[in-house]
């Protein structure tokens, strides 16, 4: 190698993942089962301006993942210092009970890590991407590094499969749809359209109608890939058809995009993080 290539590198199953623009559904989903837990999403809802700047904290946190993904060493150290400082000093109300808690609860830390890294793998497997059972495995241990950014301790995370299906058994009595988390899951299948998007003029008519129903297909299509016992906690239907439609949904869209790709020029094909990471690493 010859240069900095940050937590991860080349080699790791983290990086083979991750080039997968498909993971934004995954990302999209990680919010709809992160809005599950009362507390959780009581902390988004009291401190964050994502009604607001929906957009802006959705480059944000974008960024963010990327960083961590394919940043330095350096550019990672200084992302998750700011994340840790902004966490620190906030704190929210239960709803349910009137405590009041720090958003930087190692538990609160922990379930939306889990949800995050879950998301993002089942959602790039369901869409087509092969992992084997060992590699499943490796990236929920690489992900202990990300959850030791935000504060955790690694040994409190789950990282592997198995661990990570016996954390949801153990944490599904604690979650419930609250005000909170029915309007965050409203926000996130209806969000408002910003008037301009990289100079472009999005609330124009024929810009607005398709790109309005798109979205909804992709809405519908992160909410069917969710597990059946979360789509029941949202009033919906855990059939086993569902999830054959996500599945077919999710792995046509994955064509599309990569359909896409191919027909861009070739620097516009893979994202700027990614690129400057594969160069650092000496790869074409």
């Amino acid at each position: 190698m010859s240069g900095d290539v940050g937590l991860f590198g080349p080699d790791s199953v983290t990086w083979k993942l991750h080039r997968e623009p498909i993971l934004m559904l995954g990302g999209l989903r990680s919010l709809y089962l992160q809005a599950l837990h009362p507390r959780a999403v009581a902390g988004v809802a009291q401190n964050s301006g994502y009604r607001a700047d929906p957009w802006g904290r959705l480059v944000r946190t974008s960024d963010y993942v990327g960083t961590v993904i394919f940043g330095t060493t350096d550019q990672v150290d200084k992302a998750a210092s700011r994340l840790r400082r902004l966490h620190a000093g906030m704190t929210a109300t239960d709803p349910r009970t009137g405590e009041r808690f720090r958003i930087d609860e190692p538990d609160l830390l922990r379930w939306v890590h889990v949800a995050e890294v879950e998301s993002f793998l089942t959602t790039a497997v369901r869409a087509g991407v092969r992992l084997t059972p060992g590699e499943v495995d490796r990236y929920y241990t690489e992900q202990l590094r990300s959850a030791e950014l935000v504060g955790l301790d690694p040994a409190t995370v789950p990282s592997t499969a198995a661990e990570v299906a016996a954390y949801f058994e153990a944490v599904r009595p604690e979650l419930a749809l609250t005000r909170d988390g029915a309007e965050a899951a409203l926000f996130l299948t209806v969000p408002p359209v910003p008037e301009h998007w990289g100079g472009l003029p999005l609330r124009l008519g024929l810009t607005l109608g398709p790109a309005r129903w798109a979205y909804f297909g992709v809405a519908g299509t992160a909410i069917g890939l969710l597990p059946s016992w979360a789509r029941k906690i949202y009033g919906g239907l855990g059939w086993p058809t569902t999830d054959l439609a996500a599945a077919l949904s999710v792995r046509g869209l994955r064509a599309v995009i990569r359909g896409v790709q191919s027909a861009l020029p070739e620097q516009y094909r893979v994202a700027p993080l990614h690129r400057a990471a594969l160069d650092r690493a000496g790869h074409p």
